[in-house]
């Protein structure tokens, strides 16, 4: 057997070479993918013009910007925190409930290790598995509420300049869609698509190239009515690749970087571009990481703080559960008009021969309940609907409405003969924000002589209320918190010259308004069916 150097025409050197460099190619572009840089990523476009986002207003005017098409990245040009940890907690909690929540809680360290690409689509498996597309509202009535506290004054300011704007974000669409065309206007929204499987999502988003097709689809649709000269802007950040087919499209670019992006003043609450009245979800703080964690150490201690509340509430006398309630964090203050004091006095004088009807805004549950302690007296709960824990648990009477007139009326005026004092809430649902919803008239039909009440509650940790979740857990949320402060102001009664001459409305607009007042609240038109149309798709009727 030969064993030297095969010289025949068989053996060809340079066809293995060509080989071995079609190998080495592919394992490059492997590797490629896997660090997650996929090719055309990896320096930016030397043909745009990149620019300082201050500069825009030097080089175009304020006619310029309203004829001009904005394309803006969301989370580089828009919100001032860097972390998308917080928004994906808020969906996992929301719509998963807190065993979810604690899972991406757990995996987030392994999040931070891997690539940002891989760490987006481990949170959007974790949080969108088995979620039904249709049952899906955390981007239209949650998120809203977090995203509008974390846009930053100066990008705001930026983007809403331009006429028509485009948006572009990490998230997956459903995530941010509707506070971007709802509350900024925003003419078209593109982000990465979920893929649906039989109604539900299956936590996995769309690859890029079906991205890629669907994109370019939309942008013949989104531009279609922009004149092919039209000068298009692109806003984003410094420190990512705006490689997206849409920032392709721009003649300039201007970019922030995230050290100017730190010094971002939060959006005033008077400059939001709509105002933010309604939102739904459990959790009342943003949820960073530090912050989940402080929630997750607490939740066993609060259930056991939580059940001494209840067991306290139930048990022992005001004169001694309000001091014990303000040394485990149930703390109340209470304000009485001037005018107001003598009111109290003889609201509790047995000689009276019907009951006293307080009348007053609508924060939670507990609202009747803390009236009872700052007029020291039991009184009797009017409510539309209330679950039967509630019932079970409350300390004071409750009475059902019908949302019939003619019955409720009968109803409230055979209870006040009986010497009952009733607490009824005109509004008929409750409102975080610092709005007064419209007041029904009946109260007002029944008896000019009422008692007007302001309510605040505030929160720490978790909402006492919710549209669209299960609403017996509304109060064992609420005692959940680890503080939560309410104030109770007492105020004057309304003049009663003239009183047969005005109507109910006019009378019911009236101590809204002195409610308001009392409050700083803003006084609205806004009913309670309108709210269950705008959280949960429904009027709300149970």
């Amino acid at each position: 057997m030969y064993l030297g150097n095969d010289t025949s025409p068989n053996n060809n050197p340079p066809k293995m070479d060509r080989k071995m460099v079609q190998h080495l190619f592919f394992l490059y572009n492997f590797l490629l993918k896997l660090l997650s840089y996929p090719q055309g990523k990896l320096r930016k476009n030397k043909s745009l013009k990149y620019m300082k986002y201050e500069s825009m207003v030097d080089k175009h005017t304020s006619e310029e910007l309203c004829n001009t098409t904005l394309v803006f990245e969301v989370e580089g040009g828009l919100l001032r925190s860097c972390s998308l940890f917080p928004y994906f907690m808020l969906v996992a909690f929301e719509s998963g409930g807190m065993l979810r929540g604690l899972v991406l809680f757990l995996f987030y360290p392994l999040v931070c290790l891997v690539s940002k690409e891989k760490g987006l689509k481990i949170m959007v498996f974790i949080c969108f598995f088995g979620i039904k597309k249709d049952n899906f509202v955390i981007g239209r009535t949650v998120l809203p509420r977090f995203l509008m506290e974390d846009l930053g004054f100066e990008g705001f300011e930026v983007v809403m300049r331009c006429g028509r704007k485009v948006g572009y974000s990490e998230l997956p669409r459903v995530m941010v869609e509707g506070f971007l065309k709802d509350y900024l206007d925003v003419d078209c929204v593109f982000g990465r698509d979920l893929k649906v499987v039989c109604g539900y999502f299956v936590g996995l988003m769309e690859d890029d190239y079906v991205t890629s097709r669907i994109s370019s689809f939309l942008m013949d649709d989104a531009y279609g009515e922009i004149k092919s000269d039209s000068h298009l802007i692109g806003f984003g950040s410094s420190n990512k690749i705006l490689d997206h087919q849409l920032f392709s499209l721009c003649k300039e670019i201007y970019l922030v970087s995230e050290a100017e992006k730190r010094s971002w003043r939060p959006l005033p609450r008077d400059k939001y571009p709509k105002p933010l009245m309604f939102h739904d979800g459990r959790i009342a703080f943003r949820p960073t990481f530090l912050a989940t964690l402080a929630m997750i150490i607490w939740i066993p201690f609060g259930l056991c703080v939580g059940l001494l509340r209840i067991l306290i509430t139930i048990s022992l006398p005001y004169t001694i559960a309000i001091p014990l309630f303000a040394f485990i964090g149930m703390r109340g203050r209470l304000y009485i008009h001037p005018c107001a004091r003598h009111m109290r006095v003889s609201s509790t004088s047995p000689t009276e021969r019907k009951g006293t009807l307080y009348v007053c805004n609508h924060r939670t549950l507990l609202d009747p309940i803390y009236i009872s302690m700052a007029v020291m007296k039991p009184v009797t709960a009017l409510t539309y609907s209330l679950s039967r824990l509630s019932e079970l648990l409350s300390p004071i009477k409750t009475f059902k409405l019908t949302r019939n007139k003619e019955k409720d009326s009968k109803m409230m005026e055979m209870l006040l003969s009986q010497s009952l004092d009733l607490v009824v809430c005109p509004e008929g649902t409750t409102c975080r924000e610092p709005y007064v919803l419209r007041f029904s008239p009946l109260f007002a039909e029944i008896s000019d002589d009422f008692v007007p009440m302001a309510i605040d509650s505030k929160v720490s940790m978790f909402y006492g209320t919710t549209a669209a979740g299960f609403k017996f857990l509304d109060p064992m949320f609420f005692v959940l918190n680890p503080i939560a402060i309410y104030h109770v102001k007492i105020l004057e009664k309304l003049p009663r010259e003239n009183a047969s001459e005005r109507s109910g409305i006019e009378v019911a607009n009236q101590a809204q308004k002195q409610i308001g007042e009392a409050l700083g609240f803003e006084c609205t038109n806004v009913t309670r069916r309108d709210k269950y149309m705008i959280l949960a798709g429904n009027e709300g009727v149970v």
